[in-house]
């Protein structure tokens, strides 16, 4: 099992470009599903649960073409297995993000549970809800959710809760049902915009993306088209917050600082001295970070995504900063991590103190998620000594080449068995 090696205390300075975002690529993947024609996708990042989509897309009966290494191009035409097994689906939640489609072109889907997720609970019962409010007919047996209908009808739905995949997931379903189909309390994150867009150009009739309500009118049938993915906010974020927490200086490019102004709000605060424009962002940061305290709350508020990240800022901060997590309720893996580190961090319920500390030491430390893993490399980043993390297949699940575009920043990073 690969693990990676980091030789802490060395600013990074250069520039560095953002890939596609991976929370944007999957369900416009899955958009394909809704039509007999190619959808040919740009800007696409080089990872792994983008390879696990195509996959299970290609068991689906979709054929895919990938002729540059950021585009891929998608033809539903033959589709004939609408299913989606266990095997692919417990190693990529986002799979559930089949459903709507699936249903809404073939009238049927079997799709398997994600079951248990690291970080907390993440129930799918929005999405079912969402679809039997539609008309389809659904059981769940044996781990699966089947559900039939002759065609969707529209329908006016409100989660209880936003939810960023059921938003997206009954967003592709109505599309092609018949009426319309009102969503409110719906997830307002650049993701979801991305895709209506992407939707929209394919033939759909969405309006109010980005807002908490939207509105869509079903179609008969929707076309091919020709999208770019966005950039990956998360991936911006965790460049910056490195960056200011080494005490760098790095220009990003090709992507989009309104999409994260909240992170860059506190990043700010911390000291680092931050311009936007354009596709580009500069940040240089001198001195210790000031310590800062956020929650994290739904888009246009701070992103959970983000909050392991700016912890490890806090870590070295000069004072005392307070995180309040809101959206998961097992977030705060990677403290335990952090504290091997050196780290003064007290957890209690869902909030954690972090007292900063002039430096950190390296240690042998283990990821436990995504974005778990991206705050102990920033860790490693300024530790002094080497760390070594282990379970680094989280971090392929969500950032493309990172140890090669920190290795362009000057940091001392390199994969080892």
């Amino acid at each position: 099992m690969d693990k990676l090696l980091i030789s802490g205390g060395v600013p990074l300075n250069g520039e560095v470009r953002i890939s596609g975002a991976k929370n944007a690529a999957l369900p416009l993947m899955c958009a394909a599903l809704l039509t007999k024609d190619p959808l040919t996708l740009s800007n696409a990042p080089n990872l792994r649960d983008i390879s696990t989509m195509l996959t299970l897309l290609g068991k689906m009966g979709v054929a895919i073409s990938r002729a540059e290494r950021s585009v891929i191009s998608l033809d539903a035409r033959r589709l004939d297995n609408p299913e989606a097994p266990y095997e692919l689906v417990r190693t990529m939640r986002a799979s559930i993000l089949v459903l709507g489609p699936l249903v809404a072109r073939m009238g049927y889907a079997r799709v398997s549970l994600p079951g248990g997720c690291a970080i907390g609970q993440r129930p799918v019962d929005l999405h079912i809800k969402g679809l039997q409010a539609m008309g389809a007919t659904i059981s769940v047996e044996h781990g699966y959710i089947t559900v039939r209908a002759e065609r969707l009808r529209g329908a006016h739905l409100r989660p209880g809760l936003v939810t960023v995949t059921g938003t997206e997931n009954l967003m592709m379903a109505a599309c092609l049902a018949e009426g319309i189909t009102t969503i409110e309390n719906a997830a307002r994150e650049p993701e979801v915009v991305d895709l209506a867009a992407c939707l929209n150009a394919m033939g759909a009739r969405i309006g109010g993306a980005g807002t908490g309500v939207m509105t869509i009118e079903g179609v008969t049938a929707l076309h091919g088209a020709t999208h770019q993915i966005m950039p990956d906010r998360i991936e911006t974020g965790t460049f910056l917050a490195a960056a200011a927490a080494t005490g760098g200086e790095v220009r990003l490019v090709n992507t989009d600082g309104a999409l994260i102004e909240s992170v860059i709000a506190k990043l700010t605060q911390a000291g680092a001295k931050i311009s936007c424009r354009g596709t580009t962002i500069n940040l240089s940061m001198s001195g210790r970070p000031k310590a800062v305290s956020f929650e994290t709350a739904p888009f246009p508020e701070f992103p959970t995504d983000m909050q392991a990240q700016l912890m490890t800022l806090d870590c070295i901060a000069d004072g005392t900063g307070v995180i309040t997590e809101t959206i998961f309720e097992n977030r705060f893996m990677h403290a335990l991590e952090l504290r091997r580190l050196g780290a003064d961090i007290h957890i209690a319920g869902n909030a954690a103190t972090i007292r900063g500390v002039a430096k950190l030491s390296g240690a042998t430390v283990m990821a436990t998620d995504l974005r778990a893993s991206a705050s102990l490399v920033i860790a490693g980043l300024v530790a002094d000594g080497d760390t070594l993390i282990d379970r680094i297949y989280h971090l392929d699940r969500g950032y493309d080449a990172l140890e090669s575009k920190l290795g362009a920043l000057g940091a001392r990073v390199r994969r080892v068995q």
